[in-house]
Formats: structure tokens, C-alpha cells, sequence
């Protein structure tokens, strides 16, 4: 068995180095990476056969470096080979550095193994009644093999891209160097786990050197030649034309006939025919194309070929020329390139091919102002939700529609993605006036329904014509931000307080972490008291105390990590600083309790009930001490697992209160599900010193209600003595507003409520 495996290991040496030497001579532009590859196997190759042959430890060990150190050349080189062969770039930028860098720190560690021993040690063994030193594998080694199967899986990746991009008459040039690669690397696995003593592997790799020598210099595309041959035995509905020495139609063949409407076998009647249809066929080349436009203004497409005959000795014996009309080919090409760049439902411009318009444009026209215009439509998904998709799919085609006809000939326009839409055009040509009134009364009927688009159109004017264009979309896109919410407006244009704000808010996300960890954030309470006055509790309100901007306003960074998800990570930090401050009055016997907000989307990206039941055990405090302050609008995306959660945290003994009550469009539906015992009622259509008539009915009828489903009810935004004794008649017991306190910081909570001994 050694024996043998050494000598099929030194016919694949010398296959190799026979190959490396005839690639080393080949004109071909692969020959020199063709002949690196052959050397870069050769190397582990060697090795290998060292070790198989010397069952000594020294020579063993030598063997092993070689082996490793020529894995990694090989592998490099298998990938350098396959990018040339395949015909492709680097898919990283600085990716070719990046495995430089990870190959030398291999060869820097094998470097050190003989005094560190990281990598690998050898085990002496008998097998096949030989000695043989098995290689025992450490982290060192561990690396090595994490860089060979990297380096190596990228080129079988880029190997099978090119197979599985390439026409199918094309496929079988990569087919038989991605199906060896694949199996090299199975037999590689099943050598490092069945740690068998002999890494029969690199058959697979001498294999694949030998196919890739093959595959480079010697393979001929027979199923391309097939094809070709195939399409010429089929093509004999062709026109053709054969002349004899002296230029004489001596036949044409039917199709050749009816296409010069000859009825009789009048050859040189038909060649005169062909040459007022088509010019002079003998002096415009040996192959081209034309296109013929009739007057009922149909065209048609024909390739012609004109070739000149000669016998095996090389004397010329006369000429033929061949027509074809592949007016249905050239239309199905027309079609397919359409359907490749055009949106099938709006048959707009499809985003790639938009911005590739848009860019070839301005780097044409460098003379000429343009505006980037993003088109959007605001809460899109409420159409497909309310009015269904088809009268969404409407609408976006009335969105096309008007982008037509507001755009000239100078203009690009295409559908971007869903409901948004891009343009180029000339500033002068952007009518403002125009266009606001187009969209202030964009009106979307199909039937029965109809309803009107909210449409906001950001623009920016392109200062530099090599600009990225998805870039200048981006910017057109953030423009939209500063009318978002205005459905007046519907036009905004970028400027450096976009950027700005932009630059903004990524200070404000990028110090949040810092900001928990150092207790930059953190809660303020708001007290909530009974009729009589006493404070109950309180709501904890998340503030920031920035070491160089001092106090930021909530409405500056709370929106921010709204939009971005981080919100989750500042109201987890607020609920621990709730149980902290919880626990501490705890200890000291006050009895008071801190409502906690959710946030919509805490339960994206957090179990909120795990979270919440986790951490009023960790600090060992009441769960209802610690109650849950959730909004309608957290339950609305997802209503049944909402209602779950609640449920956990109700079974918990949390409280639960529903807040923002009477602000929001389904507060009722939501009251007669949701496991409630609080109900916060919203005073923000109460803000008059003196309650209505109609709006005192309004809250004493919500008061009534909760106190007959046994629901407590609470009061926010308080703000006079008349509202609080009104809603006090009206049989409300809990109150929040700035009547009795703005939210204020814990020390400052503590002696409002005379609670020092609690400091």
C-alpha cells in the first residue's frame, strides 16, 4: 500500500512538472498561471510522498512542512488559477493582500513550531507494517487548515458563480474543474477526520492540476461546435446566392428567389434584385447587417454574408452569398433587453438600469444642471392593506404615468423599489409650481374607491457629474425627512442642514453606548398622586445629561433611537434603573411604585416579559411595583403576541397600563382585549384652562367606563387646579402633569416627597 501510493504520488510529480514545462513554453495568456499552479501542487505533492516513504521522525517532519507550507502555495494558486480561468476579477477590493497577509502568518507560525510546539507534533504509528508518524494537531494547525479551506472555498465559489452564470453551451469548460475542485475538498475532510495515514487527497489535487493543464491549453467547446454546425443544418431556409469566377449568378436557392420576387429561375435577375435591396453585396465585406424599413413602416432585420470559395489547392472557384432574416431573433432580443431593464408592472426603468442611465447621462452632459429627484409615497402599505393590492398596483401605474408626462426627452426616470421612484432632469425644465399642484391633489379611483396619495418628491442638484448616483438618491431620499410628516408640502430639496441632521444623529447613536455605561441617561420621575394629593408613584422618564452639551431634550435623541432600533437598549437601561431605585425604597419601607414605558419596537428586538420577570427577580422587588406602561401602537403590527406578552406579565403581577388613551384610532377595540388595569387618559384635547361642556362629558364618560370594567383610571398632563378638581368630581383617582411636578431627577423626586431617610 505505501509503495503503491508513492508511486501513483511520483507519476503525478512527473505529470506535473511535464505539464509545468509545456505550459512554461505555451503562447497562451493563462500559460504562466497555468505553469505557477503545476509548481504550487507539485509542493505538497513532494511532501506527501516524504512522509509515505521515510518512516523516519526527522525526514517525517521535514515532510510535514512541506506539506503544510506547500498547501498553502498550492491553495493561493488554485485560487489565482481559477479567477484567469474563469475570467474574473478580485471580488473584494485589497482581498489578494488580505489572503498575502493571512499565507505569511502561516508560514511565520510554522516558522515558530519548532520551539513553541502550537501547531503540531508527530505520533509515531504502525501502519500498513510500516513506521509512520501521524501528525497530532494543535491551534496553530487548526489556523492552517481554517486559511487552506478558506482560500480554497472562495475559488470553488467563484468557480461555481462562472458555471452557474455562463450559457449553458459554455457550461461544461467549468463544470469538470468545479466538480474535481469539490472533490478534493471532500477527500481533504475525510483525510482530517478519519485520520487515515496516508492523505490519498492530493490524487485529487495532481488530478486537478493535469484537468486544468487539459482544460487551458487542449479543450475545445465540442457542444459550441455542435451547435454551430447544428445551426447551419437547419438554416437552409436561407437565401443564397452562388456566383461562378466571374461574378455570375449562377443559382439561388427558393427563399433567395421569393425574397427578390422572382417567379422564374431568372439568377441574374434575382442578383440585380438583391443588389437594389441591399447595395453592392460583393464590396460591403464578408459578413453585416442591415435593417429595412418598408413603407407601411414595418422593419425587418437581415445578416448577410458574402465568402469567397476555393478548391484544396487554393485556387479561387467562385463566390456565394448568404441572407438571413432574423427580424423574430432581433425583436426577442429587443424584448428580452426590455424585460431585463424595464419594470414589469409600471414598465418604467428598472433601479440598476435607472442609475446606469442617470450616470452615463451626466458624465455626457457635463455642461448641463440637473436635478436628482426620489419619489415617495407615504404610508404606501396602508393602500395595499385598505384597498387591496390591485389597487395598489394602480396606483403605482398612475405614479408612472405622471412621471411620463412631467418628463421630456432630456429626462430619466425609473421605479427604484415598492413605492418609490427616481428621476433625473434639467433644472430649468423642473416646474415646482406645477408639480406641488400635481401632487397635492393626486387622486387614485378605481371604481368605488379612491384615495388620495400623500406623494413627497426630495431633490438635490448635481454639483459634480462623477458623482455615485446611488449616493445622490440617498441624499434626494433624505431630503424627504424634513416634510415627512407635513402632508402640505411635498416637495424638499437637500442642503447641508439635511446633512447636518443626518451627521446629528449618528453623533447622538454612535455615544449611546457610553452614554448607559456612564450613566449619562438617565431616569427622571414624574409623580403621579391620588385626589388628595399624596404621591403614590411616579413615571420614570428617560433624560440625558450630556457631559459637553449638558441637559438634551428627549425629542432630540429619543426619535433618533426610535428610527434606528436603539431605543430598546435605552429602556432596558431604564428599567434597571427603576428596580435599583425601587429596591432602594424597598429597603428603606416606602411603598411607592415607578411605571416603566415600552416601546413598539422593545419587542423586536428583546422578549420584553423575560426581560422585565429576569429583573425584578435579580433585584428582588414586587412586580407590581414595577408597572408597565404600553400604547395602542405597540399592539397594532402584532396583536395576538402582544396580547400574550401582556398576559405573562399580568401572570407575572405586574400592572399594566394602557397609555395615551383617546389619542390613538382603536383605543376601544384594543380596551376590550387587552388584560388592562390601568387606563391613562389623554388630556392633550383638554388643553383649555376650562373644560367644555362637550369635552367634560367626553373624559366623564371614560372615567365611568373604566370604573365599571374595574379599571383604575389615571389623568396625564395636568397642568391647572381647575382641571384636576373637575376631573376629581368627575370621579378620576390618580394624576399626572405638570400641576403638580415636571419630571424631575431622583434626589429632587425624594424631597418632593419628604423622603430623605430613603436617600
Amino acid at each position: 500500500m505505501r509503495l503503491a501510493v508513492s508511486c501513483v504520488f511520483g507519476a503525478f510529480v512527473v505529470a506535473l512538472t511535464v505539464t509545468a514545462v509545456i505550459a512554461a513554453k505555451s503562447d497562451k495568456p493563462i500559460g504562466p498561471t497555468l505553469r505557477r499552479l503545476q509548481v504550487g501542487l507539485l509542493i505538497p505533492l513532494i511532501g506527501n510522498m516524504i512522509i509515505i516513504m521515510s518512516g523516519r521522525y526527522f525526514y517525517s517532519l521535514a515532510g510535514y512542512y512541506v506539506y503544510f507550507i506547500g498547501m498553502d502555495i498550492a491553495v493561493y494558486r488554485v485560487l489565482i488559477f481559477t479567477m484567469e480561468y474563469c475570467e474574473l476579477n478580485w471580488p473584494i477590493k485589497n482581498l489578494k493582500y488580505f489572503v498575502w497577509g493571512l499565507i505569511a502568518i502561516d508560514g511565520i507560525q510554522y516558522a515558530l513550531n519548532p520551539w513553541l510546539h502550537h501547531s503540531f507534533t508527530l505520533q509515531a504509528i504502525k501502519a500498513y507494517g510500516y513506521n509512520y508518524y501521524l501528525n497530532v494537531t494543535y491551534a496553530g494547525q487548526n489556523y492552517h487548515r481554517i486559511i487552506c479551506y478558506g482560500i480554497f472555498t472562495i475559488a470553488l465559489l467563484l468557480s461555481i458563480y462562472k458555471l452557474v452564470k455562463s450559457p449553458k453551451i459554455y457550461r461544461e469548460r467549468y463544470l469538470v474543474m468545479t466538480v474535481t475542485m469539490i472533490m478534493s475538498c471532500l477527500m481533504e475532510t475525510f483525510y482530517i477526520f478519519s485520520r487515515t495515514p496516508m492523505d490519498i487527497s492530493m490524487t485529487a489535487f495532481g488530478t486537478f492540476g493535469l484537468l486544468a493543464f487539459y482544460q487551458s491549453l487542449y479543450y475545445r467547446p465540442l457542444k459550441v461546435l455542435d451547435r454551430m454546425l447544428g445551426n447551419i443544418a437547419s438554416e437552409l431556409n436561407e437565401s443564397l446566392f452562388f456566383y461562378d469566377v466571374s461574378g455570375k449568378c449562377i443559382w439561388a436557392n427558393e427563399p433567395a428567389l421569393e425574397l427578390t420576387s422572382i417567379t422564374n429561375e431568372d439568377y441574374e435577375a434575382a442578383h440585380e434584385n438583391v443588389t437594389g435591396i441591399f447595395g453592392d453585396v460583393k464590396g460591403s465585406g464578408e459578413s453585416w447587417a442591415v435593417k429595412k424599413t418598408y413603407d407601411d413602416g414595418s422593419s425587418r432585420f437581415y445578416n448577410l454574408e458574402y465568402r469567397l470559395m476555393n478548391d484544396d489547392k487554393g485556387k479561387f472557384t467562385g463566390s456565394f452569398l448568404r441572407i438571413r432574416d432574423n427580424t423574430e431573433e432581433q425583436m426577442e432580443i429587443q424584448r428580452e433587453i426590455h424585460d431585463a431593464t424595464h419594470d414589469k408592472l409600471t414598465g418604467l426603468y428598472i433601479k440598476e438600469y435607472l442609475y446606469e442611465q442617470i450616470g452615463k447621462t451626466l458624465r455626457s452632459e457635463p455642461g448641463v444642471r440637473y436635478y436628482v429627484i426620489f419619489v415617495d409615497v407615504n404610508n404606501f402599505k396602508i393602500v395595499n392593506d385598505v384597498f387591496g393590492t390591485k389597487f395598489g398596483d394602480l396606483a403605482l401605474k398612475k405614479i408612472s404615468e405622471w412621471l411620463q408626462r412631467i418628463s421630456s426627452p432630456n429626462c430619466v426616470y425609473g421605479r427604484i423599489a415598492g413605492d418609490t421612484f427616481g428621476a433625473l432632469m434639467p433644472v430649468d425644465e423642473f416646474d415646482e409650481k406645477y408639480i406641488d399642484e400635481c401632487l397635492s391633489n393626486f387622486d387614485v379611483k378605481d371604481g368605488n374607491k379612491e384615495h388620495r396619495l400623500i406623494i413627497h418628491c426630495g431633490i438635490i442638484e448635481v454639483t459634480d457629474h462623477d458623482m455615485d448616483v446611488s449616493v445622490l438618491f440617498d441624499r434626494a431620499h433624505l431630503a424627504i425627512s424634513k416634510v415627512k410628516d407635513d402632508y402640505n408640502v411635498h416637495i424638499a430639496y437637500y442642503d447641508d442642514s439635511v446633512r447636518n441632521n443626518v451627521l446629528r444623529e449618528q453623533m447622538i447613536a454612535s455615544q449611546l453606548n457610553e452614554a448607559i455605561e456612564t450613566r449619562q441617561i438617565v431616569p427622571y420621575l414624574q409623580p403621579i398622586v391620588d385626589s388628595s394629593g399624596r404621591v403614590l408613584g411616579a413615571e420614570a422618564l428617560a433624560r440625558w445629561i450630556h457631559p459637553t452639551e449638558g441637559f438634551m431634550s428627549p425629542a432630540e435623541f429619543i426619535p433618533v433611537f426610535e428610527r434606528n432600533g436603539m431605543i430598546a437598549d435605552v429602556d432596558l437601561h431604564i428599567w434597571k434603573c427603576s428596580c435599583e431605585i425601587l429596591k432602594r425604597w424597598q429597603d428603606k419601607g416606602v411603598d411607592m411604585f415607578i411605571s416603566i414605558n415600552i416601546s413598539p419596537k422593545d419587542f423586536y428586538f428583546m422578549d420584553v416579559p423575560f426581560e422585565l420577570i429576569n429583573l425584578v427577580n435579580e433585584y428582588g422587588i414586587k412586580p407590581k411595583r414595577l408597572r408597565i406602561e404600553i400604547t395602542e401602537t405597540a399592539l397594532m403590527d402584532d396583536v395576538d403576541n402582544r396580547m400574550k406578552d401582556i398576559s405573562r406579565l399580568r401572570s407575572a403581577g405586574f400592572v399594566i397600563e394602557m397609555d395615551d388613551f383617546g389619542s390613538g384610532y382603536s383605543s376601544l377595540n384594543m380596551l376590550q382585549d387587552m388584560p388592562v388595569d390601568v387606563l391613562k387618559i389623554d388630556m392633550g384635547f383638554l388643553r383649555k384652562a376650562e373644560v367644555s361642556q362637550k369635552a367634560e362629558m367626553i373624559i366623564y364618560n371614560i372615567i365611568a367606563m373604566a370604573k365599571d370594567l374595574e379599571i383604575a383610571s389615571l389623568t396625564e398632563g395636568v397642568e391647572s387646579q381647575y382641571q384636576f378638581e373637575q376631573l376629581s368630581r368627575m370621579g378620576c383617582k390618580l394624576f399626572q402633569g405638570y400641576h403638580f411636578s415636571k419630571p424631575i431627577p431622583i434626589e429632587e423626586f425624594e424631597r418632593y416627597c419628604d423622603l430623605k431617610e430613603a436617600s
